[in-house]
């Protein structure tokens, strides 16, 4: 079973890391994944135990880590949208604090008062903007949760003040507060952003009662139901059009930006926006199982997969902080007591240390990094599942491609029909039509396609298909066998051979062989170009893998430029064929492999990355795949592959921008050089920047 409860309120990611940490911890959860960008915490528990209890428990942990953060179950009634204006009147008020502090801070300075006057000026000061904070470091100590912001800031200001420097200590407060306030509003905008990007769900549905047409929400309508969409209007579900023609936008599933024509019999998805007829659509899927659902749920859901670079600097936080409290202990008693130096200068570079020790840069900006690019691929039509696979297909050297229906259109005709002497082409195709007259081989379509003919079934029996090969079946009591050469070689039935760029289906009559249909498959437009520029990106080896004989898949491979092709490949073959080049690979580089979805399943999910190709309507390839394509575009692989490039570099600028920054002052501090106001630069000061860089990968130019 799987809980989502919403965070309203929450915006300290340290503090999001131990709720998620200690969720995990209770009896009865599987896993749980905090997404702190989305405020959602979903919860994987066990369906034996006590549901409530465990929501129950949840809520305490929030509680006692962040107590002034709101939890609500998402499927509760309660509307965490009309909470929004909460957080605006958090800002409200933490402005109001600070400008009250700014004045009091500046009267004595100004009119520069000495003595108790002066000290009951900052002292008041500091209070009003730091109260909170010390109030919320003791309770947070009360619980044993020593080593967080609100400590570090405390005891640095409080020893500012032990030591008489009272304008540095209010100063110091006053900054990082205003620091914070500039992060918050950098994370709420990115949030927006991200919020916006995934902004398809429709909001209702016109649903046809009779002569009456009535608005409901989406998820109410059924299976069956006729739903009539207005110019303007977000189609709500998928189904099939029944009436109405029109112009559809689908840019925000597909991330294409020509509008579609759609006429009746057309298939239309949830998520597209209806230019201009009307339109009366046939639901085919329940709300949610449709195509704006599955979309969105794999985006929100993306955040549980952490790249490696996440739950690297997850465990480097929890190190770092306690590590540099200790050095700071050491710096401020270390020297005084070996070498008779000045203990409150000590202190001070101590407390310097102290400030800086926060890991908030790092530990917010790199999930909104991640987060992010996954936003910005989903607008341009491709789904990935996490981090983890955003930040593997940065590694990828090495593609291994499907040939029909990845790199082909998949789209078979019929282009010449070859008959022994005694018959003719039409009976050739009609033999092959009944063979394959319950096929759903695209092969298969395309001779029933050709025949054109209404097929009785009444005179078939016997009627058997041999995985990967062909079909045999009786009919009108003559045995006519329908496939390719390694059927006919099975069967002993001698073929006169034939060499074609096309797929060649034979065709034998009482195990004798009578002629051949060629069936030719079109290549993409964007193929040879997708091969080129990925070998441009620095892709070492591209792969074509084919069920076709080895002529027409030799054929198409030298047209793409791709470096290696298989042929004459069964299902279980493309498995072992994978393995085998993720065997013979020397260096670290991963091995993707993309693949048009339901027969590719089991070699899409053993590559390191698989993609689907065009597969969101194959719960399938939904399954089997990381990353999903949602148009049939072979380019949006090297989309894919640049969004995730982009986004290592900046995540990777970020920790070095965080880190350096830190260490610079972290070594100026300790040498007295720096003082807090760097230590404050480097603690929110960062932590902004770095936020607003890891907005960068939401843009994305294809």
């Amino acid at each position: 079973m799987k809980k989502e409860f919403i965070l309203e309120g929450l915006n300290c990611a340290n503090c999001a890391d131990k709720i998620e940490k200690q969720t995990k911890n209770i009896i009865g959860v599987d896993n749980a994944a905090m997404d702190f960008v989305s405020k959602k915490l979903r919860v994987q528990i066990d369906s034996n135990n006590d549901l409530d209890k465990i929501s129950n428990e949840v809520k305490s942990i929030v509680n006692e880590i962040e107590p002034d953060v709101k939890v609500y179950e998402k499927d509760s009634s309660t509307n965490t949208s009309d909470h929004d204006h909460d957080h605006g009147n958090v800002e409200n008020s933490q402005i109001a604090k600070l400008i009250i502090s700014a004045i009091l801070f500046l009267i004595p300075i100004i009119l520069k008062f000495e003595g108790s006057s002066r000290f009951i000026f900052f002292f008041i000061s500091y209070i009003v903007v730091g109260g909170e904070i010390l109030l919320k470091a003791l309770r947070n100590i009360s619980k044993g949760q020593v080593f967080d912001e609100n400590f570090l800031m405390a005891i640095a200001t409080i020893g500012a003040f032990a030591i008489g420097e009272y304008p540095e200590g209010v100063a110091v407060m006053l900054f990082y507060q205003l620091g914070e306030l500039f992060q918050d509003i950098a994370v709420g905008h990115s949030r927006k952003s991200i919020k916006s990007l995934l902004d398809i769900r429709p909001d209702y549905a016109n649903i046809k009662e009779g002569e009456k047409i009535k608005k409901v929400e989406p998820s109410e309508v059924k299976i069956g139901d006729y739903i009539v969409i207005k110019p303007g209007e977000k189609i709500p579900l998928d189904g099939i059009v029944v009436d109405g023609k029109s112009n559809v936008d689908t840019s925000n599933i597909t991330g294409e930006t020509v509008p579609r024509t759609i006429e009746e019999g057309d298939t239309v998805l949830s998520g597209f926006v209806n230019n201009e007829g009307l339109l009366t659509v046939e639901v085919s899927k329940e709300f949610g199982e449709s195509t704006v659902s599955k979309i969105l749920d794999l985006v929100e859901n993306a955040s549980s997969k952490k790249a490696s670079t996440e739950n690297f600097i997850t465990v480097f936080a929890r190190y770092y902080t306690p590590v540099v409290v200790v050095g700071a202990l050491l710096i401020a008693f270390i020297p005084p007591l070996l070498f008779n130096l000045n203990l409150s200068e000590w202190i001070y570079r101590a407390l310097v240390f102290l400030v800086i020790s926060c890991p908030c840069a790092l530990v917010i900006s790199i999930p909104l990094g991640f987060f992010g690019g996954i936003g910005g691929a989903s607008k341009t039509g491709i789904l990935i599942k996490g981090g983890n696979y955003l930040e593997a297909l940065n590694q990828v050297d090495t593609i291994v491609m499907d040939k029909t229906g990845t790199l082909t259109k998949g789209i078979f005709q019929v282009t010449e029909i070859e008959p022994l002497e005694g018959f003719t082409s039409d009976e050739i195709l009609e033999y092959a039509a009944f063979g394959e007259v319950f096929s759903n081989h695209p092969i298969g379509k395309s001779i029933l396609k050709a025949y054109g003919k209404e097929i009785d079934n009444n005179n078939i029996k016997n009627y058997k298909e041999i995985s990967g090969k062909g079909v045999k079946v009786e009919v009108n009591g003559d045995g006519i066998t329908v496939g390719n050469e390694r059927l006919f070689k099975d069967e002993g039935i001698p073929i006169r051979e034939k060499k074609s760029f096309g797929t060649i289906v034979y065709v034998a009559k009482n195990n004798e062989y009578i002629g051949n249909i060629i069936i030719s498959d079109e290549i993409k437009e964007d193929s040879k170009d997708t091969i080129s520029e990925l070998k441009k990106m620095g892709i070492k080896e591209t792969i074509m893998l084919s069920g076709d004989n080895n002529i027409v898949a030799e054929g198409v491979g030298k047209e793409l430029g791709v470096d290696r092709v298989y042929g004459e490949l069964l299902p279980q073959d493309k498995v072992n064929i994978l393995e085998k080049i993720m065997r013979e690979k020397k260096k670290k580089g991963k091995v993707a492999f993309v693949g048009d979805g339901v027969n590719d399943a089991p070699v899409l999910a053993r590559a390191d990355v698989g993609i689907a190709m065009g597969g969101l309507g194959s719960d399938a390839a939904i399954e089997a795949s990381d990353i999903v394509i949602m148009t049939d575009e072979p380019k949006r692989i090297s989309t894919g592959i640049k969004i995730s490039k982009k986004t290592k570099k900046i995540v990777t600028q970020n920790i070095i921008f965080a880190l350096g920054v830190k260490c610079i002052v972290l070594v100026l501090g300790a040498f007295g050089v720096a003082s807090m106001w760097e230590a404050v630069f480097a603690d929110v000061g960062v932590s902004v920047i770095a936020i607003l860089n890891s907005m960068r990968a939401l843009k994305v130019d294809e």
